[in-house]
């Protein structure tokens, strides 16, 4: 998905601003940049971070940048951030979203007889270059930020940095986080609020749905105020997030220890622990056992010292593979245990089936498996969720095609998000035998969204019930 950092400081920027992106590495797993302001130009370094950590790529370039503003990201696919110069000045931009209308916007500009852009290696257009594009078509950056986001389909939060200071945009619907952090010598910009704090920052304000501020080394102002209509990604608190991030005043850890709880609640199987898959699992599985007052275990640790997320392979395959390496198995807790095992969701299956195998493998007696969140049915319209080119790579549509013999239409769709009806047990009891569990139950929709504590009306639930 990727992430963001910006820093404006009465002194040198570059060490906060490293380490500010480099808390972001659990977001994005293709590249790294930064680029900084100061005596009057830009510098600017962009590094593949597919086998390597940023923190090892950018070392050299800590020691080598300076300047007073900075900017930087983690990105799953294009490198920025870039530089540009218009009519607007010279300014350096980075985005964290997902533009669905590219063709469109393209076009729009093409006809304008006033664009042309920079095809990456895959051929496809940097989407940072297209919002710059979109930005530079008004008379001034607040009007141009606020364009392109009225645009684009899809989601768009951005940080701009010129010679004035840093301008940090939140997406129009708030689907994704924009947190200001204050010292008593700098601001600074944050996708993650957990990124800043061990810089000495403090919570300063978390932007609203298409708020637009402006921060400098001595204050933050309001540009454009935040809008009425908030749509978070629920998936945040589920997958994304690190367990020590907090959106809308509540902490990823937290919710998932609550998400377990919720599940518990509904669940009567017996067994003799509970284990989450590592990473995002593991609270889920915390609240479970507290709640079920069935042992908590680890019985498969996580490798990590060589393979962090930051740095897994692109092709799908080989992610499948490397995730798999990754899981080590401690034997003496899974042989001849009967095992609750939570993940934080099931997208195509090969994953948890490969985990499943590994553990009756090793000698588990059952294994019921309980996703943290309901069956996933439409392909994520607004971030990049999973690199699934085709709403069929997920296992429930492949499920439902084969129940309704390839005719699926929304209504049917409807039905299979509805866990009361008959098509929602179907498909569940399909995907379990397919995925060779011992039973499965999803985590409902409603109990989901009320272990987050907020109004459900302000969450994104698109990507389980198509509803936007």
């Amino acid at each position: 998905m990727g992430g963001f950092f910006g820093v404006a400081a009465q002194q040198d920027c570059v060490f906060d601003l490293f380490f500010g992106i480099d808390y972001h590495s659990h977001l994005g797993t293709r590249r790294g940049g930064m680029a900084v302001y100061g005596n009057g130009s830009f510098n600017r370094a962009i590094h593949n971070i597919e086998n390597a950590p940023f923190r090892t790529k950018f070392d050299k370039d800590l020691h080598d940048m300076k300047g007073q503003l900075g900017i930087g990201c983690i990105s799953d696919y294009e490198p920025q951030p870039l530089i540009v110069r218009s009519h607007h000045g010279a300014y350096a931009l980075t985005t964290v979203g997902k533009i669905n209308n590219v063709d469109a916007l393209v076009q729009g500009l093409f006809d304008t007889g006033r664009s042309h852009f920079l095809e990456m290696s895959g051929g496809e257009i940097n989407a940072t270059e297209l919002v710059a594009a979109l930005i530079n078509q008004k008379e001034n950056i607040i009007e141009g930020i606020h364009y392109a986001q009225e645009m684009i389909d899809g989601s768009l939060s951005i940080l701009l940095m010129n010679q004035a200071g840093i301008y940090a945009a939140r997406d129009k619907y708030g689907r994704t986080p924009v947190v200001i952090g204050r010292k008593e010598d700098a601001f600074c910009a944050s996708f993650e609020d957990f990124a800043y704090k061990n810089l000495g920052y403090e919570d300063y304000k978390e932007l609203g749905p298409g708020e637009v501020v402006v921060i400098t080394p001595k204050n933050c102002i309001t540009l454009m105020e935040p809008g009425e209509n908030m749509k978070i990604c629920t998936f945040l608190w589920v997958y994304y997030g690190y367990p020590a991030s907090s959106y809308e005043g509540l902490s990823v850890e937290k919710m998932r220890c609550q998400c377990g709880e919720k599940m518990a609640a509904r669940d009567d199987v017996e067994a003799d622990i509970v284990a989450g898959v590592p990473d995002s699992g593991i609270a889920h599985a915390v609240g479970y056992a507290n709640a079920s007052k069935i042992p908590f275990s680890r019985p498969f640790i996580k490798y990590t010292p060589t393979w962090p997320r930051s740095f897994m392979p692109t092709i799908q395959s080989k992610r499948d593979l490397i995730a798999k390496m990754k899981l080590l198995a401690v034997h003496d807790l899974i042989k001849g245990k009967t095992m609750i095992l939570i993940d934080d969701s099931i997208v195509r299956g090969t994953q948890l089936r490969e985990t499943v195998e590994f553990l009756y493998q090793c000698g588990a007696e059952a294994v019921h498996v309980r996703p943290a969140c309901p069956p996933l049915l439409y392909g994520c319209k607004y971030l990049n969720f999973s690199r699934s080119s085709s709403e069929m790579d997920l296992i429930t549509r492949r499920v439902i095609a084969r129940l309704e013999n390839g005719k699926v239409t929304e209504e049917l769709l409807e039905e299979y998000a509805n866990p009361e009806t008959e098509k929602y047990q179907q498909m569940e009891e399909e995907i379990r035998k397919e995925m060779g569990f011992t039973t499965l139950r999803y985590n409902r929709l409603d109990d989901m969204l009320d272990a987050t504590g907020l109004d459900h009306s302000k969450l994104c639930t698109y990507c389980w019930n198509g509803k936007e």
